[in-house]
């Protein structure tokens, strides 16, 4: 399949069972081509779905669907930036995704999540609570340690209660996102980009990660774990001590070392390796099938 013969994405508008609307971005295939399955994308803190188009047309050519959204408080959705709802808002809402993909999806194929950084964690943590069954998981540069300090521990431990909607910088540093200075760049000059962090939030990804880690013994989803090892923005710690927890047979992890924290946007010839990698693993887990042909 080449470039002009993908179909061209699509944006709607999603209702959460709550109500709130959810920007929902959908990379179809072409009608008749075969499928090896669906992909939910879930994205990092502060960007947009939007920021996966080459990822999501690279699926296509993979012989994927691809379909993903922005979280709440981020990009096109509802919500404050780096706004939070309730401890459960960003899980409640993947659970609404995964039921809607499920149910436009053809029967018999998998459904396979990946999330990157905070997308990372809220997937993890999606699967280790058994919220909603999935085939598979990719997980790149997974929030799963959050790096704190003693003080931003005890500020994490009390702030929440006392200002949960407070938002302030999330301190990314923009420049250790790619050695692509092209990546930053463009990041610093989407205006759906944000760099806001409520309470609430933060709280999340400071506790939801060593929450992950703690099931990776008991993990039974196949998963492949990609983190950079010269991440600056995302704790590689977690991921690693992930990868040693967790049973080999399931899950199958990797440490890019000189790579930056956005594996999908570094320079060519470091993300080369990567989607070698992924490639790899979808096609071995996600036999290609004919559509209407049912699978397991």
């Amino acid at each position: 399949m080449t470039l002009d013969e993908l179909t061209p994405s699509t944006l709607t508008a999603f209702t959460a069972s709550d109500g709130e609307n959810l920007a929902v971005q959908d990379w179809p295939l072409p009608a008749g081509e075969p499928q090896r399955g669906t992909v939910l994308l879930v994205h990092g803190l502060g960007e947009h779905v939007g920021r996966y188009d080459a990822v999501a047309r690279l699926l296509n050519r993979w012989g994927f669907a691809v379909r993903g959204y922005d979280q709440y408080g981020h990009g096109d959705s509802a919500g404050p930036r780096g706004g939070l709802t309730s401890d459960m808002r960003l899980l409640d809402d993947l659970g609404d995704m995964v039921d809607a993909t499920r149910a436009r999806m053809p029967a018999g194929l998998p459904l396979v999540l990946l999330g990157h950084s905070m997308g990372g964690l809220v997937a993890s943590r999606f699967v280790s609570l058994h919220l909603r069954p999935v085939d598979a998981l990719v997980l790149s540069s997974p929030a799963l340690d959050a790096g704190l300090s003693a003080v931003q521990k005890l500020l994490l431990a009390t702030l929440p209660r006392i200002a949960p909607n407070l938002r302030v910088g999330n301190g990314l540093d923009a420049q250790y996102l790619s050695h692509n200075p092209a990546v930053p760049a463009a990041y610093l000059a989407d205006s759906r980009c944000h760099d806001r962090i409520s309470a609430r939030l933060a709280r999340f990804i400071g506790e939801g990660g060593p929450a992950t880690v703690a099931r990776a013994a008991h993990w039974s989803v196949p998963t492949l774990l990609m983190w950079a090892g010269s991440d600056k923005l995302v704790n590689p710690a977690g991921s690693r001590a992930f990868a040693a927890a967790a049973p080999k047979a399931v899950v199958q992890s990797h440490c890019f070392e000189p790579l930056y924290h956005e594996l999908f946007n570094e320079s060519p010839e470091l993300a080369e390796p990567v989607f070698d990698m992924l490639h790899r693993w979808l096609v071995a887990h996600c036999p290609l099938r004919a559509p209407g042909v049912a699978g397991r």
